[in-house]
């Protein structure tokens, strides 16, 4: 897959993912084997751009490149000046975000919104590719609602004006994350034009990974939600891609290590007080599969320091790890 003058070979993407795919988190997956990752969405009204959510977005010191920032709005002419700004900040590709289902984004007509409206998704990547040194990559749903679906035309449209890239998700905006993604639209649109086609939508494990390149043949995959609490997905997924072998569970104490390390860049990032906010979330879904979890990010949430938030955790995996040898030695006994 190509875009611009980054190659790449099936790549394993990190999503978007407001709220979530900061810059610590980002780096994570990356070093744990995503390809590649995209920011979370910045509005393309740069009157609001003096907002400390909006700078942390806009932070991208020390980030391994390709730098992929995803823009938002409604406006061309905004949107053009959106992209020309972030690649000034270091953007390497530029990707446009209509595939966000939020309704404070939708109620203003942008994100997947813009699906119902084919003239203005035209002006709009018009607009950012004319102004754009930059690759410029687009990111869709299927359709505004399932008496709707125009993935087909807007992927035309899209390539008719430059778009580089295209990323689907397998649900409409109505279905929002509900139900289960589908993948036959995804195959009809990589069938339907040249630009590489990333599939995204529950693509939750190396097994998944496997079967949906084979059933949409796309030039490479998105992962999001699967992600969350679960960064080393990405070395998972490519080990069984390559191999065919599935790699043994991630061990309790690697998993500590590695949430252990988010924290510490989390921290760093947002300062104190608004890290141990940010990592509250970020603890949970590093847990959840894990046994007496509830108790546990009930005991997180209390909380309010760096040192006191590394603490429970550190306890709460030490003793997951000496119940795990115990049960061990007593199956070895046995």
């Amino acid at each position: 897959m190509q875009i611009g003058s980054h190659r790449f070979d099936k790549p394993l993407i990190l999503a978007p993912m407001a709220g979530v795919t900061d810059r610590p988190f980002r780096q994570l997956c990356r070093r744990l084997g995503a390809d590649l990752a995209v920011s979370e969405m910045v509005t393309a009204d740069t009157s609001l751009w003096g907002s400390k959510k909006t700078l942390s977005r806009l932070n991208h010191a020390g980030e391994q490149g390709p730098r992929w920032v995803q823009i938002v709005g409604a406006d061309p002419d905004k949107m053009a000046q959106a992209a020309r700004i972030n690649a000034d900040l270091g953007a390497d590709i530029i990707d446009i975000n209509m595939g966000c289902p939020a309704k404070k984004v939708c109620k203003v007509a942008a994100g997947s919104a813009l699906m119902r409206d084919e003239l203005l998704v035209g002006k709009i990547l018009e607009a950012v590719v004319g102004a754009s040194e930059q690759p410029v990559t687009l990111k869709i749903r299927t359709g505004w609602d399932h008496s709707s679906k125009n993935a087909e035309q807007i992927a035309r449209i899209a390539e008719t004006a430059g778009i580089t890239a295209l990323s689907i998700h397998g649900r409409t905006r109505a279905d929002k994350f509900a139900g289960e993604a589908e993948y036959s639209t995804i195959r009809k649109v990589k069938q339907c034009v040249g630009i590489p086609v990333i599939a995204n939508g529950d693509i939750d494990s190396p097994q998944k990974a496997r079967k949906v390149l084979e059933e949409t043949q796309a030039d490479a995959l998105m992962i999001g939600r699967a992600a969350q609490g679960r960064p080393w997905v990405f070395g998972e997924m490519r080990h069984f891609l390559d191999t065919g072998q599935e790699l043994p569970p991630m061990p309790t104490d690697k998993i500590a290590a590695f949430l252990l390390e988010h924290l510490e860049q989390l921290y760093s990032f947002y300062g104190a007080e608004h890290g141990v906010r940010i990592a509250r979330k970020h603890i949970g879904w590093y847990s959840r599969s894990q046994q007496d979890a509830g108790r546990f990010r009930d005991a997180v949430f209390k909380t309010t320091s760096p040192a006191d938030q590394k603490r429970v955790v550190q306890e709460y995996f030490n003793n997951i790890g000496q119940q795990t040898r115990v049960l061990k030695g007593a199956a070895r006994a046995a």
